[in-house]
């Protein structure tokens, strides 16, 4: 089965955390686990994130979402264009994991393992 990781990075582009789900989940199923025991002041999300559970949960924690509404909304929702300009950290982040050719190719065979290979791949990257 195909496995997509889902991640948290802090406001310098570092891992905080990750999620492991399968292939053919939403990646907003995996917001909340990410989540879970933290309590950050914003979330910045892509339009996969957009919806009114997500939406509720973070008003109901006290953290800004910042997730531009979905083209199917019926009523577009504001958020803050200037502060989602900073969510190029995240895909930043992926994109420099993908140049390591294990993470890319799904190369580990059990969760646990590809799941540390993500963790020493941020560390070397934090290091830098």
């Amino acid at each position: 089965m195909e496995e997509r990781s889902i991640g948290h990075v802090d406001a310098l582009g570092n891992l905080a955390r990750v999620v492991l789900l399968p292939g053919q989940r939403h990646d907003c199923v995996g917001s909340e686990p990410l989540l879970d025991g933290i309590a950050p002041g914003a979330l910045i999300g892509d339009k996969a994130f957009d919806s009114d559970w997500l939406r509720l949960q973070l008003n109901q924690r006290g953290t800004l979402a910042v997730i531009p509404p979905n083209a199917s909304r019926a009523s577009a929702i504001p958020y803050d264009a200037e502060l989602y300009k900073w969510r190029h950290l995240v895909e930043n982040f992926f994109q420099r994991i993908k140049e390591f050719r294990r993470i890319a190719t799904r190369y580990d065979k059990t969760d646990t393992s590809f799941r540390a290979a993500i963790h020493l791949v941020a560390i070397v990257l934090a290091l830098k």
